[in-house]
């Protein structure tokens, strides 16, 4: 009889101490700003003395993500969903407030399907997007997405950035190797040119440290840890001013709208069922004043003649609300350094001109590689092997990146309005060649949406349109002054589109198969 209580209490004490530490696994499910991060906060265990960040009881981090943005949390989500333990560091767990991020095109779409984070467009209020309209000089022309092959859910959504990543966090933060922290990541820890892992302070001003395999800096458009990890050229063509207009319609209903305005252009875009995000390009660097009036009187003097008549009346009242939002345009081509221990994602690595929305369809894409690449590894602890292996990343990703970086760059050139006659008529003969419909502009839709990236087909479409415009100019009757502009109107758009090819790397953008790094096997242990 006492050997049965002596043997139950024993088997009584094990099975709750396993149920005990299976619990401390458990995440729950978090919410928004301040919620998801108490529900995530899950104490780091840190040994004594230095200082170290560990997710507890000695079990070790195989990725260090830094930022939790679009990419950050997506990759967060990928890799940990793979058995990878994850730690990934977010200077501000509230919910962002931004003016851009807030269109997915039907590529990146696909992405969000093939990692699993579709339902990230749920219970947002996100909005389908099924194409452009193009405005200029009174003429509209509608530009539909070709989506005939794809399931019926397939379009571009467009949303709140803030929501949209707030779910992306709630995401990752759903899965039990993801350990979510808010803190500023401030330096990389190097040893003899290897990065262990990062230097961050805590919302609650302490230094600690944390060390992975595998850094992955995704820290968006700011970036301050880039410098060491890549050769960044940070260009910034111009700046975007954003309203939200309420109580209106667009006049195409679930699509983008565009005009090509002067200076530059000007897009509209639903982010709920009942706000519409307005972007003005302001080219250049500097903008009007917002406090001293400036603004306002830009806005509703040069802007608001040029806008649709449907959303002038929207236009002006969200003006006077005054809720007027900045933000520069960077474009930055990838030049990394391959660097073992750290790779560099999103915004932080690449930047493309917002005008086409492609950001996050980059992201997204470049996240896909990257899990293809990291899956048949058993473990990340051979720095220099697995930099040398991630080396077919930066050549991989080409492709969709190229494609959408290039046709962002050139469009936003053609676009903007220029004294020029030859530039002049590159933009009209582009309005032109799109308002054809069929070919002519299904092939330059299918490459703005990620559906199509083929770098090839975007120069054969660049050049048509150049063909085209010379066409209107020597038809029916050349002149030496017509064909004198239209040999320049050639030279102007190959002025354009070569310094951006150039920049992305010929060979990789159209010849990756001749690069060594293409072919790279997984290293053997």
């Amino acid at each position: 009889m006492i050997y049965q209580w002596v043997l139950g209490g024993i088997v009584s004490f094990l099975l709750g101490f396993l149920l005990l530490d299976g619990s401390r696994g458990k995440r729950v499910k978090s919410g928004a700003g301040e919620d998801l991060m108490e529900k995530m906060k899950g104490e780091c265990f840190k040994s004594s003395g230095n200082g170290e960040c560990r997710l507890g009881f000695g079990v070790s981090t195989d990725v260090i993500v830094v930022g939790a943005g679009v990419a950050g949390s997506a990759l967060a989500h990928t890799l940990a969903k793979d058995g990878l333990i994850v730690r990934l560091i977010e200077r501000d767990l509230s919910q962002p407030d931004r003016i851009v991020g807030e269109l997915l095109q039907p590529g990146g779409y696909l992405k969000l399907i093939e990692l699993g984070l579709e339902d990230c467009v749920n219970e947002i209020d996100a909005q389908r997007v099924l194409g452009y309209a193009l405005y200029k000089d009174g003429k509209s022309a509608r530009l539909s997405y070709p989506l005939e092959q794809f399931h019926a859910d397939v379009a571009g959504r467009s949303f709140h950035n803030g929501r949209f990543v707030q779910r992306m966090r709630e995401k990752a933060a759903s899965l039990p190797n993801v350990k979510m922290e808010q803190g500023t990541v401030t330096s990389l820890i190097e040893e003899k040119g290897t990065i262990k892992g990062v230097q961050y302070r805590t919302k609650a001003g302490e230094e600690l440290r944390a060390y992975a395999p595998l850094t992955i800096v995704c820290d968006g458009c700011f970036s301050n840890l880039r410098r060491s990890l890549c050769n960044p050229k940070v260009d910034v063509p111009s700046c975007f001013v954003g309203l939200v207009l309420e109580n209106c319609q667009l006049p195409h209903a679930n699509h983008g709208h565009v005009v090509l305005a002067d200076p530059s252009p000007i897009l509209f875009y639903p982010i709920s069922s009942s706000e519409i995000r307005c972007l003005v390009d302001v080219p250049g660097q500097k903008v009007p004043s917002i406090a001293s009036g400036e603004m306002a009187h830009y806005l509703k003097t040069v802007v608001a003649p040029q806008i649709p008549t449907e959303l002038h009346t929207a236009f002006i009242s969200a003006i006077d609300k005054g809720n007027v939002k900045t933000m520069p345009n960077r474009s930055m081509p990838a030049s990394p350094y391959p660097t073992p221990g750290a790779l560099l994602m999103g915004d932080a690595f690449n930047m493309r001109h917002p005008l086409t929305g492609g950001g996050m369809t980059v992201a997204l894409s470049d996240i896909v590689v990257l899990r293809d690449l990291l899956k048949p590894l058993h473990n990340l602890n051979d720095a220099a092997a697995l930099c040398k292996y991630l080396e077919a990343f930066y050549t991989l990703r080409k492709p969709v990146a190229s494609t959408i970086n290039t046709l962002a760059g050139a469009l936003y050139k053609v676009f903007c309005a220029s004294p020029d006659q030859a530039r002049k008529e590159m933009r009209e003969a582009c309005f032109d060649y799109l308002s054809l419909g069929g070919n002519f502009s299904n092939g330059p839709v299918a490459l703005l949406s990620g559906l199509n990236p083929r770098p090839l087909s975007l120069v054969l479409h660049f050049f048509a349109v150049a063909v085209y415009g010379v066409g209107r100019l020597l038809l029916p009757f050349p002149s030496p002054q017509r064909m004198w502009i239209g040999a320049r109107l050639v030279w102007g758009a190959a002025g354009i589109i070569f310094p951006i090819i150039k920049a992305e790397g010929v060979r990789q953008m159209f010849f990756p198969v001749t690069v060594p790094a293409y072919y790279r096997s997984p290293p053997i242990h």
